[in-house]
């Protein structure tokens, strides 16, 4: 099966989306061990908002981006349309 093409707004939203993920990830952890530290909530409250304002303009524009309820789909269902994000 051969993949359309990708515009290039698909590939610079993941990667912002990937790398706010990295964000949240490290924060969490560090979190983690720091539960008081008021600035860090604050920052992780920040990339969650960003995280969702991006994961939802990507999905606008290009599909879901998990599925199992996490994610809406157009018609047609567009999970059997590739490429998936993470096969890019």
């Amino acid at each position: 099966m051969s993949q359309p093409a990708v515009h290039e707004s698909y590939y610079r939203q993941l990667h912002d989306l990937q790398a706010v993920d990295f964000v949240l990830i490290e924060l969490t952890l560090y979190l983690d061990t720091h539960p008081d530290d008021l600035g860090a909530i604050q920052q992780y409250n920040q990339f969650t908002q960003k995280r969702k304002q991006i994961a939802q303009q990507f999905e606008l524009e290009f599909g879901p981006l998990m599925s199992y309820g996490q994610a809406y789909t157009k018609q047609p269902w567009q999970w059997c349309e590739p490429p998936w994000p993470w096969q890019v």
